[in-house]
């Protein structure tokens, strides 16, 4: 498979961008030509045959330029091959109220796409990355809500939900 897959992110404390890098790897790992870029940087998605955009939560919903990215690339996203991913520290549970948030992070997202696949990774909290303010909400939230902060994230998750991207096409065209 020698797809040209655009892997776009948007972090707030760099967890994201880590995540984004393992899964580029793996694709890389199958074939794919990637690049793994920063939705800052305003990569353009009509130069790849498929995307996959993550983002960060913060105040429960994703990164205003994940979204404001998806919005401006709404009509090219929806003609591409497209996979979502969140990393978030909270609602991780398999309980119906943790779901129901997870879903309400990327609601705004289909609103505009249709992803053919959608994955929630448990992210990292590292304080030292913030600035103060965006550090004083998160000890609140994370004191309000009884978790701990530190590394959550299940590499091996993110790296076989990379291995499952589009493994139809690749199957097929092998």
């Amino acid at each position: 498979m020698n797809r040209h897959v655009l892997v776009t992110y948007a972090t707030k404390a760099g967890s994201t961008v880590e995540v984004a890098n393992a899964i580029g790897a793996v694709l890389t790992q199958r074939g794919c030509t990637v690049a793994v870029r920063p939705i800052k940087d305003h990569p353009a998605p009509a130069s790849y045959e498929a995307v996959v955009i993550g983002s960060a939560i913060r105040m429960g919903s994703w990164l205003p330029e994940a979204l404001e990215y998806v919005r401006a690339n709404q009509g090219v996203l929806r003609r591409l091959p497209l996979a979502i991913f969140t990393v978030h520290f909270l609602n991780t549970g398999d309980d119906e109220v943790s779901r129901q948030a997870r879903l309400a992070y990327t609601a705004p997202v289909r609103q505009m796409v249709t992803p053919q696949a959608e994955v929630f990774f448990s992210g990292k909290m590292d304080y030292s990355r913030l600035s103060f303010i965006d550090g004083a909400i998160a000890r609140a939230v994370q004191k309000s809500t009884n978790t701990r902060p530190g590394d959550l994230r299940d590499w091996n998750k993110i790296r076989g939900w990379a291995q499952s991207l589009w493994a139809e096409a690749a199957s097929a065209a092998a």
